[in-house]
């Protein structure tokens, strides 16, 4: 269990929450996170990109020059790898990069990672309210007062879209929003800081609670 401090909009300390989450023993965790986060970035990747070998780039069936007698060294294509706008040797070709992994362990994982950040969380009560139009200056104040740093990569977890504080936040470069029923282990894990509300951290515990 782990024991976070809750603050109110001006920075000040009203209260406590509690984190408890089923995480991986420690000798395994580490390996568990490493397979998560790996199988988290292969499944980004299009695999999209194919180069042409000598065999599908466009001309060069006819023999350029003579075998012998040219003084030049010998060649069979203009579309040689050796020349250019040759074929490509080796080159990329389309391929589907998709890990799997049982759903079982990618929910360890994400307890693991995320119980693991609880020394960067910052637990703030309902802000909403703070907000009545959108305001990204009033927001940044905040989270300056909360203890975030000006060049901290941020990620701000809420217990579902608010529109307000969605709008206030998306022209801030370096915090990213997740809602807490969508949480993944690179956010995580990349975050300088994780500024989450009560009741976000309340549902975390009871989506991914097992």
């Amino acid at each position: 269990m782990v024991n976070c401090v809750v603050k109110n909009w001006q920075g000040e300390e009203v209260g406590a929450a509690t984190l408890e989450l089923r995480v991986a023993k420690e000798e395994n965790a580490a390996h568990i996170v490493h397979k998560a986060l790996t199988r988290q970035l292969n499944n980004r990747r299009q695999g999209t990109v194919g180069t042409k070998t000598r065999a599908e780039v466009r001309g060069g069936g006819r023999k350029p020059w003579r075998q012998k007698g040219t003084g030049r060294a010998r060649a069979g294509s203009i579309r040689s790898p050796l020349w250019r706008g040759g074929g490509v040797i080796f080159g990329p070709k389309p391929r589907d990069y998709e890990t799997k992994m049982n759903r079982k362990e990618r929910r360890l994982a994400l307890r693991t990672a995320f119980q693991s950040r609880a020394e960067d969380m910052i637990v703030v009560e309902e802000f909403a309210e703070n907000l009545p139009r959108p305001k990204t200056k009033e927001l940044v104040n905040a989270l300056g007062r909360w203890g975030v740093e000006p060049n901290d990569k941020v990620l701000l977890i809420l217990p579902e879209r608010q529109e307000n504080v969605y709008l206030s936040a998306r022209n801030v470069e370096a915090l990213n929003i997740v809602y807490a029923n969508n949480l993944n282990v690179y956010d995580v894990l990349v975050a300088d800081r994780i500024v989450t509300t009560a009741a976000a951290l309340a549902k975390i515990e009871e989506v991914y609670g097992e």
